[in-house]
């Protein structure tokens, strides 16, 4: 697991494993395992967590960032 924060856009990447909250499940807390496909947040930080869709396009709000990206 990695400890960089979902709330910096600046930690995300397209093709980057991740857990979000998505908007449906926000009461819940559920969390979505996807790959980022597009960053939707434009400002460098969020405290609910950078906005990403999923290659499933689904839209949700990364909470833990499961797997850096390899170079």
């Amino acid at each position: 697991m990695s400890s960089l924060p979902g709330t910096e856009r600046k930690n995300i990447t397209p093709g980057l494993s991740v857990s979000v909250v998505l908007k449906k499940d926000q009461r819940s807390g559920a969390l979505t395992d996807g790959i980022v496909r597009d960053i939707l947040t434009k400002s460098p930080n969020h405290t609910h967590g950078i906005k990403v869709r999923l290659e499933t396009g689904e839209v949700g709000r990364v909470k833990v960032i499961k797997e850096p990206i390899s170079n």
